[in-house]
């Protein structure tokens, strides 16, 4: 145990924090499957159930942002600048969260699964992530730049696909909605959902800045 203990003294401490940005990114993608999942989800109870599962994992991530945090002030040598780290973690943190919010809403205002809109904004939320899971994955030793390069480029066109789909699904719900209140419920979804897209460009542009700094 003494040996263990000491051997560690010579480990290489920064590779802690590629470790911990890959699971955290896995984290993230696992919140944006079962989004979908809860989406075409009809009953009431398995929708409750599917988000609790989105809450554990959002629990998850949180603790493993927190690592990055500690690690972060206590380790000398870091892989990559210091501000770097806190803003990619920072933003793939406030991804999971704006996922999980968009969670809670859809559930306990009751939104059913036949919105065009939503159904379009959890896919590209999804296929971002996977896409962050791609770039993420590249920085433990920046050897294939082309796919991280592709990925991050891949991110900006969601975001402003995203974009689009969130006005177009304002527009529509204005002109076709007449309950007031469904019609703030729904649009508070679109928004949470929409700004998920926006923090996935925010952690792709964090890994762009590595790139740039260290390749």
């Amino acid at each position: 145990m003494a040996f263990n203990s000491f051997m560690k003294i010579f480990q290489p401490k920064d590779r802690i924090f590629y470790t911990l940005f890959e699971e955290v990114v896995d984290t993230v993608y696992e919140m944006s499957e079962l989004l979908k999942k809860l989406i075409v989800e009809r009953e009431r109870d398995k929708r409750f159930a599917v988000l609790s599962e989105i809450e554990n994992a959002e629990h998850k991530n949180d603790d493993t942002t927190h690592r990055i945090y500690t690690e972060l002030g206590r380790t000398f040598i870091t892989p990559f600048d210091r501000e770097d780290i806190h803003f990619l973690a920072t933003a793939l943190d406030d991804v999971a969260d704006y996922i999980y919010a968009s969670a809670k809403r859809m559930t306990f205002y009751n939104i059913t699964n036949d919105d065009e809109g939503i159904i379009k904004l959890a896919n590209l939320i999804a296929f971002g992530v996977q896409e962050l899971k791609i770039a993420v994955q590249g920085l433990r030793n920046m050897r294939d730049l082309q796919a991280m390069t592709t990925a991050l480029v891949k991110i900006n066109s969601i975001e402003n696909q995203a974009d689009d789909i969130y006005d177009l699904s304002v527009e529509r719900l204005f002109d076709l909605e007449q309950d007031i209140k469904m019609l703030i419920k729904k649009r508070e979804v679109y928004h949470a959902m929409e700004t998920a897209t926006d923090k996935c460009e925010d952690a792709g542009n964090a890994i762009e800045t590595i790139i740039i700094k260290y390749s």
